[in-house]
């Protein structure tokens, strides 16, 4: 009966094994599946075209340049390899200012035929109108409209989901965003968690480590948002006035605040693995003379150097996937950053606050499930990372 009651039990650890590793494999599979359909997207808006008049010689345009087109940055059809000849640009709410609402009918019926006419015959002109006013297609010359590239998204350098004509899916400013403030953090984070658990773990005596252990695991404990609140309120103030700067929000103010969310996490696995030291590795360094502290960096750290990974690692996925608390202090602005006090946007801020407006199914919906995996791989590639390190000091 003891026999099989074991089997029963290793039959549910095992079935439970499975569960959660079949889960994890669906959830990414889920995101992939959400995600590849950005690359069938059209660049220009789904039903919109981009015409031009029969005899202007530009067959197509990259995202940035139709962007740069109607945004009134380049103003000649000679800057993006076509005649020396000044752009004109029209979209669909300008058409009363060519035609009275006569010529356009009472329920702009009249509206196709207009907007093609005036195509047909404006030199340098490009209209980006709904597909159904271009009613003589054979007389204008309508801009290819190819799918979004894997360069177009990856190495794009802006993220602007909602312009038109083109939306801009630049992944860059929230991967560099993510990672700026994620490097910072746990730069400021290991160094003063390494320490206090070296003085917890070595050198404080019982009664003070009983007092400090609940009370850095009980910090673990507290809602992101009210992190973000303090941030809000007392680091972005210091900020701005410390370093003169218009703003506090701000890359640094994301940094500090998520180092003191990763810092419990950081201090408790690392002071655990260090207790776990034996005792006499310990004694026999100080037998051989060696002093407290040459115990410590010696013997006691290099032994525990797996925990420690391990505290780091759970620190960076901290950093990496939080989402309310550097939503409120970073400025939340999708540009890339040159210096750490500049605002900034990472990309599970981002998924939180545009996930809810973009509509299902769309390249703008598609783009955020891309991010999602692209999160994935980041926190997958820094554990990778953090393992082979940590092999390689083993070894």
């Amino acid at each position: 009966m003891k026999k099989v009651f074991e089997k029963i039990i290793e039959g549910i650890l095992a079935c439970s094994g499975f569960v959660t590793s079949l889960t994890i494999v669906l959830i990414v599979l889920f995101l992939f599946s959400e995600a590849v359909g950005l690359f069938h997207s059209r660049v220009i808006e789904e039903g919109y075209v981009l015409a031009l008049k029969k005899d202007n010689k530009v067959s197509e345009l990259t995202p940035v340049q139709i962007k740069d087109v109607f945004d009134e940055e380049i103003t000649n059809w000679r800057e993006v390899g076509g005649e020396n000849l000044p752009i004109r640009l029209f979209r669909l709410e300008d058409v009363t200012r060519y035609y009275t609402e006569e010529q356009l009918g009472a329920s702009y019926e009249n509206a196709g035929a207009c907007i093609t006419d005036l195509v047909e015959r404006t030199p340098g002109i490009v209209a980006f109108v709904p597909r159904q006013f271009i009613v003589r297609p054979d007389s204008v010359h309508l801009l290819r409209d190819n799918t979004i590239s894997l360069k177009d998204v990856f190495a794009g350098a802006e993220w602007f989901p909602t312009a038109t004509p083109a939306p801009q899916f630049g992944f860059l400013p929230l991967i560099t965003g993510t990672l700026w403030v994620s490097l910072f953090a746990i730069l400021i984070a290991l160094p003063f968690g390494l320490a206090v658990a070296v003085y917890m773990s070595e050198v404080a005596d019982h009664k003070i480590r009983n007092l400090m252990k609940p009370v850095i695991e009980l910090l673990s404990g507290i809602p992101s948002v009210v992190y973000g609140f303090f941030g809000l309120i007392v680091i972005v103030p210091l900020l701005q006035r410390v370093f003169d700067l218009p703003v506090g929000e701000s890359g640094l103010a994301g940094s500090i605040v998520l180092a003191i969310m990763a810092l419990p996490t950081i201090i408790t696995v690392t002071e655990d693995a260090m207790r776990n030291c034996p005792r006499a590795m310990r004694e026999a360094s100080l037998a051989l003379g060696a002093s407290q502290w040459q115990t410590i960096y010696k013997v006691v750290i290099p032994y525990s150097i797996s925990g420690i990974t391990s505290g780091v690692v759970l620190g960076i996925g901290r950093a990496v996937g939080e989402t309310m608390a550097v939503l409120m202090v970073t400025g939340n602005a999708a540009v890339i950053p040159h210096s750490i006090l500049e605002p900034l946007r990472t990309i599970p801020a981002t998924i939180a606050a545009e996930l809810g407006e973009a509509p299902a199914g769309g390249a703008h919906y598609e783009a955020l499930f891309l991010l999602g995996v692209v999160l994935f791989f980041i926190s997958l590639l820094i554990n990778f990372t953090v393992e082979a390190v940590s092999s390689g000091k083993r070894k």
